[in-house]
């Protein structure tokens, strides 16, 4: 019987019976030790049991149960958690698509996968098993001890349940409060103390006699575990008030218990606590080479410690484990974790327990350390191989083996989107280089000097971290530093893979002189012109003639970055600026077919702290082809991701695409709000969108002057600031005041010659027809606008072109553009410029027009995720395709078709077919 839970316990029934009526959902349970997590997962499995029985209301069927329990000695064994999880029901595996069947056998160790899958494919692989099990019936799945879990465990967990909607599935996961597990996205509910009258019925059911309630329930503080262990534990001498924590005296009290067994009882014990899991057959082999055996816990089972039941071994509850070990000494701990690693099979079991033993240097134990690092890296476990890789530096009696390892444990920090932990090991490694420099001032010439590859690693490691978080400027100067005060011996890959990535970080933060400096280095390094680096100085020079072309060559070589893993950090700028690049050149199509290969690899490799920026630029391709409710969809995913890495510059730069959106749309309460929480460092994009926002809706004073002109460098060569070059030239036309616009023209003009995309040319053409005041460039502009690209721009350009028309008093022909850019700014729901057309079509005498809200796009009533299926769905890709491109669950998918039938007016795939998606 629970005491005090009823609010808790109506919530999870609730929880359960959305499952039994199909709709998914999960909990975090959250409290201190001893709060009784574990008991209300228990009666959650009772009532789930009791309801399949028709014990409590239900319909009667049989609700599927699996759990996992989080054990603390493995918390860095990648996907312990889930091979605990998924062995009983590894037979439905091959119910799942190939590629997520050999991810789980992978990690199961049952399937011939030599590669280890990706998070984003295991995450989908858990979510579609836990699915496909609910096919035949609801499906409960309970983690206690969510703390203790190994993160690729928790990572996997947690991204199957934050994709729960319509499979028949409630995840309840117990955690300990501020202990390190969060779980972004999933509703908490944490678990108070019990009060006094709950906690006396609890003491009057166990017999205690009411005149001593009061003094229990004092020392415990309403803890339950603590009520009952400090009841259990009641003496004759009178209370000594203690200044510890709850959890702590309860683990006093278990000390206790513990010290009164015997020693070869305590012994197994120990063994069972060390090896954390509850193998038995590990357990009865380690306890043999410590000469005891399983009948010396019998005491422990007769007194209630412990239970030995299904080949398991399992403590009642883990601050009993946590005693037991703690209250041992060093010299038996390490006896225990010896037998432990001789009698393991498993190699990361024994580097696990290797590790425990060490007390200094073990090279040995480095050695295997590394190797399960190794492993654990082949299965894209960043996280887990980052901490094993750092345990083996400390161990390792090599101090150069040292260094090499605290930076590949950085790289891998840095590739599962853990940032400031990779800068700290980095840092670790430089330290490290510091101390071998000897009297050399800069520990990581040193470095280069001895081990050119490693230095470089950690080089290209803290540069990305101050690209993401701290000052952008530091990534690029940080590393030209570095290669500054390289030893002379430093090999001409280690420098110009440095130089290179230098100038990219330059470019990306806006920095020219960085960008110069790299070139001029490289080019005395390397001997031959990089035709990156080289058409980034151009361009820094306001040379778009000569710039833009070798940027096209280094696109169409299709340089090959990736390092000797897929976490390389130095390709992670490079590959940045090439998608840069794809919307520098105009070429909208290939920027967006970049884009999109880029955040599949980010995808498959598991690249999360690299997807943001790929979903960033892939959202502003859409925003720039029209499509904004996809780019809606691309950014909200890359601010879950940003948020949930702590990536807090990326989630701040990814406003500028809802501010440009907002922008177009109208609405500047958004645009001001997006403003307002932008620091002036990263305001750039949000500036101008209130440019635009300012033109549309006709402060031209403001769109004038609230941005000053870029000088020549990379801040002129964005597409924002192009972008906002013709705004403020239409702003100072109308105005009258168009020699205010005579320098953006003429970049605006050299970009679009150099740059040679039709969309591109035609805007250039605009804006010299406002200034000249001719027709001519209005029609050559609107017969390059015919060859496709930014809708909004074309219709802009007829706009203009319709006041021209309308003020030389030819109405039909205005009449017929003006009917095309209304068109257009009603589709892309452009309020203002809807409101602009409208009323230049009226003054152009057309009839029955009226400046109002866009009528509404069926495509408007779905959610950016129902709006992905549909599309998707309407090309043809089935229900289980679209399932493992967007990472839902098969039934999530149809759940979403289902919903977003009626919003549409359809009935089944064959008339989506025929609608038109925009």
């Amino acid at each position: 019987m629970l005491y005090g839970r009823s609010a808790e316990q109506a919530r999870l029934a609730r929880l359960l019976a959305e499952a039994c009526a199909g709709r998914s959902g999960a909990l975090l349970l959250r409290g201190e030790a001893g709060i009784g997590k574990t008991a209300l997962l228990d009666w959650l499995a009772g009532t789930a049991a009791a309801q399949a029985h028709g014990d409590v209301t239900g319909d009667g069927r049989e609700v599927r149960v699996l759990r996992v329990t989080g054990v603390e000695p493995e918390a860095d064994l990648a996907f312990g958690g889930l091979v605990q999880l998924l062995w009983p029901v590894q037979e439905r595996l091959n119910a799942l698509p190939a590629p997520q069947a050999a991810a789980l056998r992978a990690i199961l160790g049952t399937g011939r996968e030599q590669r280890g899958p990706d998070r984003f494919l295991t995450g989908l692989a858990v979510l579609t098993v836990l699915a496909e099990l609910a096919e035949d019936g609801p499906l409960l799945c309970l983690v206690d001890d969510a703390q203790w879990l190994d993160r690729a465990t928790a990572e996997a967990l947690l991204f199957a349940a934050r994709r729960l909607a319509a499979e028949g599935v409630a995840m309840v996961l117990a955690g300990r409060e501020d202990d390190g597990f969060t779980a972004p996205g999933i509703p908490e509910l944490a678990l108070p103390r019990l009060d006094f009258e709950d906690s006396s019925r609890l003491l009057a059911d166990r017999g205690r006699a009411p005149a001593l309630h009061s003094q229990i329930i004092t020392e415990s503080a309403g803890n339950p575990l603590a009520l009952i262990e400090f009841d259990a534990a009641r003496s004759d001498q009178p209370h000594q008030h203690a200044p510890l924590p709850v959890a702590d005296r309860v683990s006093s009290a278990f000390r206790a218990r513990i010290g009164g067994l015997p020693e070869r009882t305590r012994l197994m014990m120990l063994t069972a606590a060390a090896e954390g899991r509850g193998d038995l057959p590990l357990l009865l082999r380690a306890s043999e080479l410590l000469g005891v055996d399983l009948g010396d816990l019998a005491e422990a089972e007769r007194t209630g410690l412990m239970y030995v039941m299904d080949g398991a071994v399992t403590f009642r509850h883990p601050l009993i484990a946590s005693a037991t070990y703690q209250d041992a000494v060093l010299a038996r701990r390490i006896a225990v974790h010896r037998a432990l690693a001789e009698a393991a099979t498993d190699p990361d079991c024994r580097a696990r327990h290797l590790l425990a033993v060490a007390t200094g240097p073990d090279q040995e134990a480095a050695l295997e350390l590394a190797a399960a690092a190794g492993r654990a890296r082949g299965r894209t476990a960043y996280a887990a191989a980052s901490g094993l890789f750092g345990q083996a530096a400390r161990l390792t009696t090599d101090p150069r083996q040292r260094a090499s390892w605290l930076a590949e444990a950085a790289a891998l920090a840095l590739a599962a989107g853990h940032a400031a932990q990779a800068d700290r090991l980095a840092q670790e490694a430089n330290e490290l280089a510091d101390g071998l420099a000897g009297e050399l001032a800069d520990g990581l010439a040193h470095e280069l000097a001895g081990d050119p590859a490693t230095g470089a690693r950690v080089a290209s490691v803290r540069a990305a971290v101050a690209f993401e978080l701290g000052d952008r400027n530091e990534a690029a100067h940080g590393l030209l530093a570095r290669v500054g005060n390289a030893a002379p011996n430093a090999t001409p890959p280690e420098s110009s893979g440095l130089l290179r990535t230098a100038a990219a970080y330059g470019w990306l933060a806006g920095d020219a002189d960085a960008v110069r400096t790299a070139a001029a280095r490289l080019a005395t390094a390397a001997g031959d012109a990089d035709p990156l680096v080289e058409g980034l100085e151009r361009l820094c020079e306001d040379d778009a003639e000569h710039g833009l072309p070798l940027l096209t060559r280094f696109l169409e070589g299709r340089p090959d970055t990736t390092g000797p893993h897929d976490a390389d950090e130095a390709a992670r700028a490079i590959r940045m600026l090439a998608l840069t690049c794809g919307l520098l050149l105009g070429d909208d199509e290939a920027a967006h077919a970049l884009a999109s290969a880029e955040v599949r690899r980010c995808r498959s490799q598991a690249l999360i702290g690299q997807l943001p920026y790929a979903l960033d630029v892939l959202a502003q391709t859409h925003l720039l082809a029209g499509h904004h409710r996809d780019a809606e969809a691309a950014v909200t995913e890359a601010e879950e991701i940003a948020r949930d890495t702590g990536m807090r510059r990326r989630l701040v730069r990814l406003g500028a695409v809802r501010a440009r959106m907002a922008a177009i749309e109208g609405d500047a309460r958004r645009v001001r709000e997006l403003a307002d929480a932008t620091p002036p460092a990263l305001r750039t994009g949000v500036d101008c969108a209130l440019v635009l926002l300012d033109l549309g809706l006709g402060d031209f004073g403001s769109a004038l002057s609230r941005l000053d002109p870029p000088p020549p460098g990379p801040d002129r060569y964005t597409w924002l600031s192009l972008s906002t070059a013709a705004d403020q030239i239409e702003a100072a036309v109308r105005l009258g005041q168009p020699e205010r616009a005579e320098e953006a023209l003429r970049h605006c003009e050299s970009w679009a010659r150099a740059t040679k995309a039709p969309w591109a040319q035609a805007v250039a053409l605009r804006c010299r027809a406002l200034i000249d005041d001719r027709p001519e460039p209005y029609a050559q502009a609107l017969h390059l606008h015919e060859k496709g690209g930014r809708p909004f721009e074309r219709a802009r350009t007829e706009l203009l072109y319709g006041e021209w028309l309308r003020r030389a008093r030819r109405p039909n022909e205005a009449r017929e553009v003006l009917r095309s850019a209304l068109d257009t700014f009603e589709r892309l729901r452009a309020e203002p410029w809807v409101r602009r057309a409208a009323a230049e079509l009226r003054a152009a005498g057309e009839r029955r027009v009226a400046a109002r809200v866009p009528a509404e796009n069926p495509i408007d009533r779905l959610t950016p995720q129902e709006l992905q299926v549909v599309r998707l769905a309407r090309g043809g890709s089935s229900s289980r395709e679209i399932a493992a491109q967007l990472l839902l669950s098969r039934r999530t998918v149809e759940h979403h078709l289902y919903k977003a039938y009626p919003k549409l007016g359809v009935g089944s795939r064959r008339e989506l077919a025929r609608l038109d998606l925009g």
